[in-house]
Protein backbone atom coordinates (compact mmCIF):
# COMPACT_ATOMS: atom_id res chain seq x y z
CA UNK A 1 0.00 0.00 0.00
CA UNK A 2 1.46 3.42 -0.89
CA UNK A 3 2.52 5.59 2.00
CA UNK A 4 0.34 8.33 0.54
CA UNK A 5 -2.68 6.32 1.68
CA UNK A 6 -1.75 7.32 5.23
CA UNK A 7 -1.29 10.99 4.38
CA UNK A 8 -4.72 11.69 2.93
CA UNK A 9 -6.44 14.87 4.06
CA UNK A 10 -8.98 14.03 6.77
CA UNK A 11 -12.33 15.57 7.57
CA UNK A 12 -12.65 17.65 10.71
CA UNK A 13 -14.39 15.78 13.53
CA UNK A 14 -16.49 18.83 14.44
CA UNK A 15 -18.34 19.36 11.14
CA UNK A 16 -22.05 18.55 10.98
CA UNK A 17 -23.30 15.43 9.11
CA UNK A 18 -23.77 16.04 5.41
CA UNK A 19 -21.08 18.72 5.17
CA UNK A 20 -19.36 18.38 1.80
CA UNK A 21 -15.64 18.17 2.51
CA UNK A 22 -13.15 16.44 0.24
CA UNK A 23 -11.13 13.80 2.08
CA UNK A 24 -8.24 12.58 -0.04
CA UNK A 25 -5.00 13.51 -1.73
CA UNK A 26 -4.65 17.13 -2.75
CA UNK A 27 -5.30 17.71 -6.44
CA UNK A 28 -5.84 20.72 -8.66
CA UNK A 29 -7.29 19.43 -11.97
CA UNK A 30 -10.73 20.58 -13.05
CA UNK A 31 -13.67 18.23 -12.61
CA UNK A 32 -14.80 16.67 -15.90
CA UNK A 33 -18.44 15.67 -16.35
CA UNK A 34 -19.25 13.39 -19.26
CA UNK A 35 -22.89 12.91 -20.24
CA UNK A 36 -23.76 9.73 -22.12
CA UNK A 37 -27.24 8.85 -23.39
CA UNK A 38 -28.13 5.67 -25.19
CA UNK A 39 -30.68 3.05 -26.05
CA UNK A 40 -30.77 0.30 -28.63
CA UNK A 41 -31.14 2.71 -31.55
CA UNK A 42 -28.95 5.68 -30.64
CA UNK A 43 -25.86 6.74 -28.69
CA UNK A 44 -24.83 10.26 -27.72
CA UNK A 45 -21.81 11.43 -25.73
CA UNK A 46 -20.71 14.92 -24.74
CA UNK A 47 -18.55 16.74 -22.22
CA UNK A 48 -20.78 18.95 -20.08
CA UNK A 49 -19.55 22.54 -20.29
CA UNK A 50 -21.87 23.55 -17.44
CA UNK A 51 -23.79 21.91 -14.62
CA UNK A 52 -27.05 22.60 -16.48
CA UNK A 53 -25.86 20.25 -19.22
CA UNK A 54 -26.33 17.39 -16.76
CA UNK A 55 -30.10 17.84 -16.78
CA UNK A 56 -32.06 14.94 -18.32
CA UNK A 57 -32.90 15.39 -22.01
CA UNK A 58 -35.32 13.69 -24.35
CA UNK A 59 -33.97 11.16 -26.82
CA UNK A 60 -34.75 11.53 -30.56
CA UNK A 61 -38.35 10.62 -31.14
CA UNK A 62 -39.12 10.72 -27.44
CA UNK A 63 -37.78 7.18 -26.93
CA UNK A 64 -36.94 5.93 -23.46
CA UNK A 65 -33.21 5.85 -22.87
CA UNK A 66 -30.51 5.59 -20.22
CA UNK A 67 -28.59 8.65 -19.03
CA UNK A 68 -25.11 8.05 -17.64
CA UNK A 69 -23.41 10.98 -15.89
CA UNK A 70 -19.71 10.12 -15.46
CA UNK A 71 -18.01 12.59 -13.09
CA UNK A 72 -14.22 12.54 -13.02
CA UNK A 73 -12.96 14.39 -9.96
CA UNK A 74 -14.60 14.53 -6.54
CA UNK A 75 -12.55 17.31 -4.93
CA UNK A 76 -14.77 20.32 -5.70
CA UNK A 77 -17.62 20.66 -3.16
CA UNK A 78 -19.45 23.29 -5.24
CA UNK A 79 -19.64 21.02 -8.29
CA UNK A 80 -20.72 18.06 -6.18
CA UNK A 81 -23.45 20.10 -4.54
CA UNK A 82 -24.79 21.29 -7.91
CA UNK A 83 -24.84 17.78 -9.38
CA UNK A 84 -26.54 16.56 -6.20
CA UNK A 85 -29.12 19.33 -6.48
CA UNK A 86 -30.06 18.37 -10.04
CA UNK A 87 -30.66 14.71 -9.16
CA UNK A 88 -31.79 15.35 -5.57
CA UNK A 89 -29.03 13.31 -3.99
CA UNK A 90 -28.95 13.05 -0.21
CA UNK A 91 -26.29 15.17 1.50
CA UNK A 92 -24.97 12.13 3.41
CA UNK A 93 -24.60 10.29 0.12
CA UNK A 94 -22.55 13.15 -1.35
CA UNK A 95 -20.46 13.25 1.81
CA UNK A 96 -19.54 9.59 1.30
CA UNK A 97 -18.76 10.25 -2.36
CA UNK A 98 -16.16 12.87 -1.40
CA UNK A 99 -14.63 10.76 1.36
CA UNK A 100 -11.96 8.57 -0.25
CA UNK A 101 -11.44 6.80 3.10
CA UNK A 102 -15.00 5.49 3.05
CA UNK A 103 -15.01 1.69 3.09
CA UNK A 104 -16.94 -0.20 0.35
CA UNK A 105 -20.65 -0.39 1.07
CA UNK A 106 -24.13 -0.44 -0.49
CA UNK A 107 -27.04 1.65 0.73
CA UNK A 108 -30.60 2.38 -0.41
CA UNK A 109 -32.05 5.86 0.10
CA UNK A 110 -35.77 6.59 0.41
CA UNK A 111 -35.55 9.21 -2.32
CA UNK A 112 -35.17 6.43 -4.91
CA UNK A 113 -31.41 6.06 -5.14
CA UNK A 114 -29.20 3.02 -4.74
CA UNK A 115 -25.69 3.96 -3.66
CA UNK A 116 -22.65 1.69 -4.15
CA UNK A 117 -19.09 2.63 -3.29
CA UNK A 118 -15.98 0.50 -3.82
CA UNK A 119 -12.33 0.76 -4.88
CA UNK A 120 -10.59 0.43 -8.23
CA UNK A 121 -7.09 -0.99 -7.67
CA UNK A 122 -4.00 -0.16 -9.72
CA UNK A 123 -0.30 -0.86 -9.64
CA UNK A 124 1.66 2.39 -9.27
CA UNK A 125 4.33 3.19 -11.84
CA UNK A 126 6.92 3.81 -9.12
CA UNK A 127 9.87 1.37 -8.80
CA UNK A 128 8.16 -0.22 -5.78
CA UNK A 129 4.97 -0.86 -7.85
CA UNK A 130 2.70 -0.59 -4.83
CA UNK A 131 -1.08 -0.92 -4.83
CA UNK A 132 -3.10 2.29 -5.22
CA UNK A 133 -6.86 2.44 -4.57
CA UNK A 134 -9.16 4.81 -6.48
CA UNK A 135 -12.43 5.74 -4.77
CA UNK A 136 -15.42 4.88 -6.99
CA UNK A 137 -19.07 5.73 -6.27
CA UNK A 138 -22.08 4.60 -8.29
CA UNK A 139 -25.61 6.00 -7.87
CA UNK A 140 -28.48 4.20 -9.56
CA UNK A 141 -31.75 5.99 -10.35
CA UNK A 142 -34.90 5.03 -12.21
CA UNK A 143 -33.53 5.75 -15.69
CA UNK A 144 -30.04 7.07 -15.03
CA UNK A 145 -26.76 6.21 -13.37
CA UNK A 146 -24.19 8.62 -11.93
CA UNK A 147 -20.59 7.51 -11.44
CA UNK A 148 -17.92 9.41 -9.51
CA UNK A 149 -14.20 8.62 -9.71
CA UNK A 150 -11.02 10.26 -8.49
CA UNK A 151 -9.18 9.98 -11.84
CA UNK A 152 -5.63 8.88 -11.16
CA UNK A 153 -4.87 6.60 -14.09
CA UNK A 154 -7.38 7.74 -16.70
CA UNK A 155 -11.06 6.86 -16.98
CA UNK A 156 -11.62 3.54 -15.20
CA UNK A 157 -14.81 3.00 -17.22
CA UNK A 158 -13.39 3.65 -20.69
CA UNK A 159 -13.88 -0.03 -21.73
CA UNK A 160 -17.63 0.32 -21.09
CA UNK A 161 -17.78 3.58 -23.04
CA UNK A 162 -16.03 1.93 -25.99
CA UNK A 163 -18.42 -1.02 -25.76
CA UNK A 164 -21.42 1.33 -25.90
CA UNK A 165 -19.96 3.20 -28.88
CA UNK A 166 -19.03 0.26 -31.06
CA UNK A 167 -21.91 -2.20 -30.76
CA UNK A 168 -25.55 -2.56 -29.89
CA UNK A 169 -25.00 -5.26 -27.29
CA UNK A 170 -26.62 -6.17 -24.01
CA UNK A 171 -25.57 -2.93 -22.37
CA UNK A 172 -27.34 -0.82 -25.00
CA UNK A 173 -30.45 -3.02 -24.90
CA UNK A 174 -30.85 -2.96 -21.12
CA UNK A 175 -31.46 -0.31 -18.49
CA UNK A 176 -29.25 1.48 -15.96
CA UNK A 177 -29.30 -1.55 -13.63
CA UNK A 178 -27.40 -3.54 -16.28
CA UNK A 179 -25.00 -0.60 -16.67
CA UNK A 180 -24.41 -0.80 -12.91
CA UNK A 181 -23.52 -4.48 -13.31
CA UNK A 182 -21.20 -3.69 -16.23
CA UNK A 183 -19.28 -1.08 -14.20
CA UNK A 184 -19.00 -3.45 -11.23
CA UNK A 185 -17.78 -6.18 -13.57
CA UNK A 186 -15.01 -3.96 -14.98
CA UNK A 187 -13.77 -3.13 -11.49
CA UNK A 188 -13.85 -6.76 -10.33
CA UNK A 189 -12.13 -7.97 -13.51
CA UNK A 190 -9.32 -5.52 -12.82
CA UNK A 191 -8.79 -7.28 -9.48
CA UNK A 192 -7.67 -10.36 -11.40
CA UNK A 193 -4.81 -8.31 -12.89
CA UNK A 194 -3.76 -7.37 -9.36
CA UNK A 195 -3.96 -11.05 -8.35
CA UNK A 196 -1.76 -11.98 -11.30
CA UNK A 197 0.87 -9.46 -10.22
CA UNK A 198 0.71 -10.87 -6.66
CA UNK A 199 1.27 -14.36 -8.08
CA UNK A 200 4.32 -13.18 -10.04
CA UNK A 201 5.74 -11.54 -6.92
CA UNK A 202 5.19 -14.69 -4.88
CA UNK A 203 6.93 -16.84 -7.51
CA UNK A 204 9.91 -14.47 -7.54
CA UNK A 205 10.13 -14.36 -3.74
CA UNK A 206 9.79 -18.15 -3.52
CA UNK A 207 12.81 -18.53 -5.84
CA UNK A 208 14.79 -16.06 -3.73
CA UNK A 209 13.96 -17.90 -0.49
CA UNK A 210 14.81 -21.31 -1.94
CA UNK A 211 18.10 -20.05 -3.39
CA UNK A 212 18.99 -18.44 -0.06
CA UNK A 213 19.00 -14.76 -1.03
CA UNK A 214 18.56 -13.21 2.42
CA UNK A 215 19.50 -9.57 1.85
CA UNK A 216 16.04 -8.25 0.90
CA UNK A 217 13.78 -11.30 1.00
CA UNK A 218 12.32 -10.68 4.46
CA UNK A 219 11.51 -7.01 3.81
CA UNK A 220 9.96 -7.93 0.43
CA UNK A 221 7.89 -10.67 2.06
CA UNK A 222 6.49 -8.31 4.68
CA UNK A 223 5.82 -5.61 2.06
CA UNK A 224 3.83 -8.11 0.00
CA UNK A 225 1.99 -9.26 3.12
CA UNK A 226 0.97 -5.66 3.81
CA UNK A 227 -0.32 -5.24 0.25
CA UNK A 228 -2.27 -8.51 0.39
CA UNK A 229 -3.90 -7.45 3.65
CA UNK A 230 -4.72 -4.01 2.24
CA UNK A 231 -6.24 -5.51 -0.93
CA UNK A 232 -8.26 -8.12 0.94
CA UNK A 233 -9.66 -5.45 3.27
CA UNK A 234 -11.00 -3.51 0.26
CA UNK A 235 -12.41 -6.52 -1.61
CA UNK A 236 -13.91 -8.50 1.28
CA UNK A 237 -17.02 -6.23 1.74
CA UNK A 238 -18.03 -6.79 -1.91
CA UNK A 239 -19.17 -10.30 -1.06
CA UNK A 240 -21.82 -9.06 1.37
CA UNK A 241 -22.65 -6.06 -0.82
CA UNK A 242 -23.50 -8.17 -3.88
CA UNK A 243 -25.42 -10.71 -1.81
CA UNK A 244 -27.43 -7.87 -0.28
CA UNK A 245 -28.07 -6.34 -3.70
CA UNK A 246 -29.41 -9.64 -5.05
CA UNK A 247 -31.57 -10.42 -2.02
CA UNK A 248 -32.89 -6.91 -1.35
CA UNK A 249 -35.44 -7.08 -4.18
CA UNK A 250 -34.85 -3.40 -4.92
CA UNK A 251 -37.27 -2.03 -7.56
CA UNK A 252 -34.36 -0.26 -9.25
CA UNK A 253 -32.69 -3.60 -10.08
CA UNK A 254 -34.57 -5.89 -12.46
CA UNK A 255 -34.46 -9.61 -11.68
CA UNK A 256 -33.07 -10.34 -15.14
CA UNK A 257 -29.81 -8.70 -13.96
CA UNK A 258 -29.51 -11.03 -10.95
CA UNK A 259 -27.69 -13.82 -12.85
CA UNK A 260 -25.04 -11.32 -13.95
CA UNK A 261 -24.66 -9.99 -10.41
CA UNK A 262 -24.31 -13.56 -9.14
CA UNK A 263 -21.55 -14.08 -11.68
CA UNK A 264 -19.70 -11.01 -10.33
CA UNK A 265 -20.24 -12.35 -6.83
CA UNK A 266 -18.65 -15.66 -7.87
CA UNK A 267 -15.65 -13.75 -9.20
CA UNK A 268 -15.34 -11.87 -5.92
CA UNK A 269 -15.45 -15.15 -3.99
CA UNK A 270 -12.76 -16.57 -6.26
CA UNK A 271 -10.59 -13.49 -5.71
CA UNK A 272 -11.00 -13.65 -1.93
CA UNK A 273 -10.14 -17.36 -1.88
CA UNK A 274 -7.06 -16.71 -4.00
CA UNK A 275 -5.98 -13.88 -1.70
CA UNK A 276 -6.37 -16.19 1.31
CA UNK A 277 -4.30 -18.86 -0.45
CA UNK A 278 -1.61 -16.28 -1.24
CA UNK A 279 -1.57 -15.16 2.40
CA UNK A 280 -1.12 -18.76 3.57
CA UNK A 281 1.65 -19.31 1.04
CA UNK A 282 3.29 -16.06 2.09
CA UNK A 283 3.18 -17.10 5.76
CA UNK A 284 4.83 -20.40 4.77
CA UNK A 285 7.53 -18.55 2.84
CA UNK A 286 8.23 -16.35 5.88
CA UNK A 287 8.60 -19.48 8.03
CA UNK A 288 10.86 -21.12 5.45
CA UNK A 289 12.93 -17.95 5.17
CA UNK A 290 13.38 -17.66 8.93
CA UNK A 291 14.13 -21.39 9.21
CA UNK A 292 16.73 -21.08 6.46
CA UNK A 293 18.41 -18.20 8.25
CA UNK A 294 18.31 -20.16 11.53
CA UNK A 295 19.77 -23.27 9.88
CA UNK A 296 22.47 -21.21 8.25
CA UNK A 297 23.34 -19.66 11.60
CA UNK A 298 23.39 -23.09 13.24
CA UNK A 299 25.72 -24.38 10.53
CA UNK A 300 28.09 -21.46 11.09
CA UNK A 301 27.99 -21.98 14.84
CA UNK A 302 28.67 -25.72 14.42
CA UNK A 303 31.69 -24.99 12.24
CA UNK A 304 33.05 -22.48 14.74
CA UNK A 305 32.44 -24.94 17.61
CA UNK A 306 34.35 -27.72 15.82
CA UNK A 307 37.31 -25.40 15.20
CA UNK A 308 37.23 -24.34 18.85
CA UNK A 309 37.13 -27.97 19.99
CA UNK A 310 40.12 -28.86 17.80
CA UNK A 311 42.23 -25.95 18.98
CA UNK A 312 41.50 -26.42 22.69
CA UNK A 313 43.96 -29.38 23.20
CA UNK A 314 46.48 -27.74 20.89
CA UNK A 315 46.28 -24.56 22.93
CA UNK A 316 46.77 -26.63 26.10
CA UNK A 317 49.91 -28.30 24.73
CA UNK A 318 51.38 -25.01 23.52
CA UNK A 319 50.53 -23.40 26.86
CA UNK A 320 52.27 -26.13 28.87
CA UNK A 321 55.46 -25.94 26.87
CA UNK A 322 55.34 -22.20 26.81
CA UNK A 323 55.93 -22.00 30.58
CA UNK A 324 59.32 -20.58 31.55
CA UNK A 325 60.42 -23.24 34.02
CA UNK A 326 64.11 -24.11 33.96
CA UNK A 327 63.71 -27.81 34.72
CA UNK A 328 61.31 -29.31 32.18
CA UNK A 329 62.46 -32.82 31.02
CA UNK A 330 61.20 -32.45 27.43
CA UNK A 331 63.14 -29.24 26.85
CA UNK A 332 66.44 -31.15 26.76
CA UNK A 333 65.22 -33.80 24.29
CA UNK A 334 66.84 -33.43 20.84
CA UNK A 335 63.61 -34.42 19.08
CA UNK A 336 61.19 -32.80 21.52
CA UNK A 337 60.11 -30.11 19.07
CA UNK A 338 59.21 -32.64 16.38
CA UNK A 339 57.54 -34.92 18.89
CA UNK A 340 55.32 -32.08 20.08
CA UNK A 341 54.28 -31.29 16.52
CA UNK A 342 53.54 -34.97 15.93
CA UNK A 343 51.33 -35.17 19.02
CA UNK A 344 49.47 -32.03 17.94
CA UNK A 345 48.98 -33.39 14.38
CA UNK A 346 47.74 -36.77 15.60
CA UNK A 347 45.42 -35.07 18.08
CA UNK A 348 43.91 -32.94 15.32
CA UNK A 349 43.54 -35.91 12.96
CA UNK A 350 42.01 -38.05 15.68
CA UNK A 351 39.40 -35.41 16.56
CA UNK A 352 38.49 -34.89 12.90
CA UNK A 353 38.01 -38.66 12.45
CA UNK A 354 35.91 -38.76 15.61
CA UNK A 355 33.71 -35.89 14.43
CA UNK A 356 33.34 -37.59 11.06
CA UNK A 357 32.36 -40.88 12.75
CA UNK A 358 29.74 -39.00 14.80
CA UNK A 359 28.52 -37.35 11.55
CA UNK A 360 29.11 -33.91 12.93
CA UNK A 361 31.03 -33.01 9.78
Amino acid sequence: MPKSQHRRQRKSLHTSPGTLTYVGEKTSFKTIIKRIEYNESFYQEEIADSIEACLPKEAPGGQSHVTWINVTGIHEPAVMEQVGGIYRLHSLLLEDVMNTLQKPKIETYEDGHLYVTLKMLYRTKSPSKEIWAEHISLILGSDYLISFQEERSGDAFQPIIERLKTSVGKTRRNGPDYLLYALLDVIVDNYFLILESFGDQLDSLEDQVIKGYHDKSLSDLYALKRELTFTRRLIWPLREMLTQLIRADDPLVNKRVFPYLRDVNDHVMQIIETLDAYRDLLASLVDVHLSTISNRMNSVMKTLTIFSAIFMPLTFIVGVYGMNFEYMPELKQPYGYYATWSVMAFTTLGMLLYFRWKKWL
